[in-house]
């Protein structure tokens, strides 16, 4: 890989400055990492694409993931700007790698998890994937997430969409502190 760790936080934080924005791309990362654990795949990979996947949506929204795509291509970075280029399959780019699977399966559904948490008593601590499940019917919370989009991100694994939630609300939990879920 061309790019390292600090390059990819650099390039957030250029680009990024709002909290939220920045704590999304950081729980993404975190079950990129993990996602790259479970299926043996690399792991610094994973997460750069998770901590880079929206970089540019805050300075170039109707530019997005263009901008930052471009970029990684410059930088040589064919296999990430291409997972970048495809988290969300509406944009009808092929999803050929685990890369390009995980970055859709960890995007909506992590900040689905997180909105979730954020209203619950105990936040992400204890949370199950049945409360998740029962406010993802729930078509008013969380209203710009697209839950087509969160089903083929759990279709594209072979999972179920209660598994991917399982996988997903220990990764959070395990890094509660610094997400401020507790």
């Amino acid at each position: 890989m061309n790019i390292n760790y600090e390059q990819a936080e650099e390039i957030l934080k250029d680009m990024t400055k709002t909290t939220s924005l920045l704590r999304h791309a950081r729980t993404v990362e975190l079950v990129m990492r993990a996602m790259a654990r479970h299926f043996e795949e690399d792991e610094e990979k994973f997460a750069i694409t998770g901590l880079l996947h929206d970089a540019d949506y805050e300075k170039h929204p109707d530019q997005h993931p263009n901008v930052i795509v471009k970029q990684l291509n410059e930088m040589g970075e064919a296999d990430i700007a291409h997972a970048i280029a495809g988290h969300y399959t509406k944009w009808n780019v092929p999803r050929e790698s685990m890369l390009d699977k995980c970055i859709v399966a960890a995007d909506e559904l992590t900040g689905f998890i997180y909105a979730a948490a954020l209203i619950r008593p105990t936040k992400i601590v204890g949370m199950k994937a049945k409360s998740v499940l029962k406010k993802f019917k729930t078509k008013t919370f969380a209203a710009s997430v697209d839950r087509d989009e969160v089903r083929k991100g759990a279709e594209l694994l072979g999972w179920e969409l209660r598994e991917l939630i399982d996988f997903i609300i220990p990764v959070l939990e395990a890094h509660k502190e610094e997400l401020e879920l507790v």
